[in-house]
């Protein structure tokens, strides 16, 4: 029968996921690229890079695979956005990542300018630099990015999507689309207002299709070979929902990946704004389907935390060691780390904040420190589930969770204890990935339909929380007052 390839463009790496009809995984192959940091807040990324990586993990994975790919499903980071030419397919700017805060100060003009309400009203967001249209604005204005007829601008999904059709097909969909600021979440079409607003040239974008459905055929120049449909593209957190199994409305997940991303759907209807949170599509299931819709918000720094212990003070050789050294201690000895590196999103969405550390005496060390920043990822979940709690006038039943820190049962308990709700761990933790194979595999025949992955999706630990409140209370209030001193920093 085959095998589905999952593509899985993520923020610090790439991977390749092949899965069966039974949902089990067959291959997979990963590889991580470079970080570009050319001013504090700025983040950025070589395309040519993602690209170059991509082929490696594909390259790996079907040198394993005895069975054929029937199916091809990608699934990105959402609002990094490049511009290539289209006459030579080759980037023009490095790209700008959805980390990246360089258009801070536009947003603010645009606010002050009273275009908040239209913003909201029509895309479901807030004005904030974390989403994609002010970084075209950047490149056009500021980026040497020429506005002509051979510009193109995507997202990371239709950057791989030209890029494995060799040009033939310039294509996104509504859960990547909807976070660009530029799309009219009830039509699911390119707004006109909001292209002249931002100085977007609706020219350069790419089409907008239905989130599963054949999108074109790979190309000779990719390591797949040619003529397998790319049939399923999903924005990586809507991807996760999916491979959760997160079809009914209330339904709830999270992703600790570089950040931490809950989405709970909401149904066939546009959702009511609620401040902190963001009104997304989480999917199309064809071109004659409703769009599905969801609440989300949105934590920028939780992986990228444990990247920072790693990588810049040196207190963990692994990311792997952190949860070990964390639960080495009891607490954290009211030390408070708030890793606002990027500012603050859900439910704060404050581009001045930046990290803070408070509370530490002479007796701070390192597992004080691993505990921390565990335990402020916990926090900055709970932000954003009472924010959407209080939005929707209910809790979820559960937080079904994924990413690469949801191995850690440390984090998971916390996790449990803060929002007073079971929290369950997948048996396939690659639920990212899941999701966007299922949504290629549906396109195709793959899977006859929704029920078949509801079938599939299998609980490997849950999490209870504590019944007496009170240390959990405690300890939330703390980290509100630490958060209160992050605020408004960069100002």
């Amino acid at each position: 029968m085959g095998v589905v390839v999952s593509l899985d463009a993520g923020t610090t790496g790439v991977r390749a996921l092949a899965i069966d009809e039974r949902s089990q995984v067959k291959g997979l192959a990963y590889t991580e690229f470079t970080q570009f940091f050319p001013q504090p807040g700025w983040v950025e990324h070589d395309a040519e890079e993602i690209w170059s990586s991509i082929q490696k993990v594909i390259a790996d994975l079907v040198a394993d695979l005895d069975e054929p790919v029937v199916a091809i499903g990608i699934t990105d980071q959402r609002e990094t956005v490049v511009a290539w030419d289209r006459r030579t397919g080759r980037p023009l700017h490095r790209a700008i990542v959805w980390q990246d805060r360089r258009t801070a100060g536009f947003c603010d003009q645009l606010s002050a300018q009273g275009h908040v309400d239209l913003v909201r009203n029509s895309t479901g967001l807030v004005i904030d630099p974390y989403f994609s249209g002010t970084k075209y604005r950047w490149l056009l204005d500021e980026g040497g990015v020429a506005n002509d007829e051979h510009l193109a601008l995507g997202t990371i999904d239709s950057w791989l999507m030209w890029k494995l059709t060799d040009g033939a097909v310039h294509a996104t969909e509504p859960s990547n689309a909807c976070r660009t600021l530029l799309l009219d979440i009830d039509s699911l079409a390119w707004s006109d207002e909001m292209c002249a607003l931002l100085g977007v040239p609706r020219s350069a974008l790419p089409d907008v299709r239905p989130t599963s459905g054949r999108f074109g055929l790979t190309a000779d120049t990719t390591a797949l070979g040619t003529g397998i449909p790319i049939s399923g593209i999903a924005g990586d957190q809507q991807s996760a929902l999916f491979g959760h199994a997160c079809f009914d409305p209330g339904m709830t997940k999270n992703t600790y990946g570089t950040g931490s991303f809950v989405l709970m759907n909401v149904g066939h209807s546009k959702p009511k704004l609620v401040d902190g949170l963001l009104s997304t599509v989480a999917w199309q299931l064809g071109e004659n389907e409703p769009a599905t819709y969801a609440y989300e918000g949105a934590v920028f720094v939780t992986g990228s935390a444990i990247q920072w212990l790693r990588d810049g003070l040196g207190i963990i050789s692994e990311s792997a060691e952190i949860g070990p050294l964390a639960a080495s201690v009891d607490s954290t000895g009211d030390v408070f780390v708030v890793p606002a590196f990027t500012g603050l999103g859900s439910p704060y969405w404050d581009p001045y904040a930046r990290g803070t550390i408070v509370g530490i005496t002479r007796g701070t060390g390192r597992a004080e420190l691993a505990r921390a920043v565990v335990e402020a990822i916990a926090y900055s979940v709970r932000d954003v589930v009472d924010a959407m709690t209080d939005g929707c006038g209910q809790p979820p039943a559960e937080l079904r969770v994924d990413g690469g820190a949801s191995v850690m049962d440390l984090l998971l308990q916390l996790q449990a204890d803060q929002l007073d709700v079971p929290v369950t761990r997948p048996a396939n933790m690659e639920c990212t990935a899941l999701g966007a194979a299922y949504l290629a595999g549906l396109a195709e025949g793959y899977w006859a339909d929704t029920d078949e992955v509801v079938r599939s999706w299998q609980a490997e630990a849950r999490f209870t929380p504590v019944g007496d409140r009170t240390g959990a209370e405690a300890l939330y209030a703390r980290w509100a007052e630490a958060v209160a001193r992050s605020r408004s920093w960069a100002h």
